[in-house]
């Protein structure tokens, strides 16, 4: 691997742990606070949330600087707020803390998408990309889980001082190895803007937004989900997220490779109908532990599948606003993330059980799948519409 995107892998890596490993450490972070399940899972949303806000914003404010000052100016603010989040003495200080965690990451992904990209050789754009997303999927295969170890038996602040610690290294991994690339950003904001004004682009926004959702509504009540359902005790935790995490290292390479060979938007739709699957299998089969360890490892791949073909379809689809397309497409999924978790916790509070969300997700994920199709149709009626040269 290229050093220069071995710096984004390691960015990755800690923008996967800081986002993932509060799902670990949930039930630590409620009891330590004196909050319940579900309030706890609105720490989940508010980052989130903080990723849906920063991405646009700040590639607003630094998409004309080169590519390299916006990616240390993100992991600078990315080390600080994680950092802070350690020492928040309250869940009203956590809760803004983690909001502000997030304003860097979808910024980070979508700048780094991009010179990913412009790094990678011809025709290997996309698993490019997905050695970048490989730090994501590495954190939840062994960052999360450490994370997770380290919040049962030690504090959960410790495990935000380690994420502090890692965007540290990544700032100056960039600063060393990171080539200075031109900007790519010679038209001006309100040039690129003009992209979100096309219906194929809100349709990628909804599929990417709606469909995810469906992960998280699962992931972020992972921990009650295998202790209280299938019977796992907390102990157990840790090495059930690195199973996960091995299905998502998996299927993140996969789902690179196979973006590269097929349609981005096809292999996005087959992939979101797999995690409707997945997901109706989670349900059914949690309360056996054996059948819990195959589902979980399943769901981690199909879901981390979905990152590259879904980033590609939307960097193909914005030719010259790529830089802030691909950080809106790391909103979108964010905003997933959000009413994944908010969703997937009300059957909880309703009293139906912590393997409820996985029929909120589900649905989310079918819903990823209609507009799919919806964005197919339209692509190619668009294309009909194009005038065609007829031979001399």
């Amino acid at each position: 691997m290229k050093k220069s995107i071995l710096t984004l892998t390691l960015g990755g890596f800690g923008i996967g742990m800081t986002e993932f490993v509060i799902m670990g450490i949930l039930p630590d972070i409620a009891k330590s606070l004196q909050i319940t399940i579900p309030e706890a899972g609105h720490l989940v949303s508010a980052y989130a949330l903080g990723v849906v806000v920063g991405a646009p914003l700040l590639i607003g404010f630094t998409g004309s600087k080169p590519p390299k000052t916006i990616l240390l100016v993100l992991m600078c603010l990315f080390t600080v707020f994680n950092t802070l989040s350690a020492f928040a003495p309250s869940y009203e200080m956590l809760l803004i803390s983690r909001f502000f965690s997030g304003l860097p990451h979808g910024a980070f992904f979508g700048v780094g998408a991009v010179v990913a990209g412009r790094l990678a050789d011809q025709g290997k754009e996309a698993r490019s990309v997905s050695l970048m997303f490989a730090g994501l999927t590495i954190a939840n295969l062994i960052g999360v889980p450490l994370g997770t170890f380290i919040g049962h038996h030690i504090s959960w602040r410790i495990t935000f001082m380690i994420v502090g610690i890692i965007g540290l290294l990544t700032t100056t991994s960039i600063k060393l190895w990171m080539p200075a690339l031109s900007v790519t950003n010679t038209k001006g904001l309100l040039s690129e803007l003009k992209f979100f004004t096309r219906l194929d682009a809100w349709l990628i926004v909804l599929v990417i937004a709606i469909g995810t959702g469906g992960f998280f509504s699962w992931y972020s009540y992972i921990a009650p989900l295998l202790t209280e359902v299938a019977g796992f005790n907390d102990d157990s935790i840790m090495y059930i997220l690195v199973l996960a995490g091995l299905g998502m290292v998996v299927g993140n390479f996969i789902g690179g490779r196979l973006a590269d060979k097929f349609s981005p938007l096809y292999t996005s739709a087959a992939l979101l109908l797999a995690m409707v699957l997945s997901l109706t299998m989670v349900y059914f089969v949690s309360h056996n532990q054996i059948l819990t360890l195959i589902s979980t490892f399943i769901t981690g791949a199909v879901a981390f599948a979905m990152l590259s073909p879904l980033q590609m379809l939307m960097i193909n689809t914005a030719k010259g606003a790529e830089m802030l397309a691909a950080s809106v497409s790391q909103a979108s999924f964010n905003i997933g993330n959000a009413l994944g978790a908010y969703l997937g916790g009300l059957p909880i509070a309703a009293g139906l059980g912590y393997n409820s969300p996985e029929w909120v997700g589900a649905s989310m994920a079918l819903g990823g799948v209609l507009v799919s199709l919806v964005l197919m149709l339209h692509s190619k009626r668009s294309k009909e519409e194009v005038p065609q040269l007829q031979p001399a």
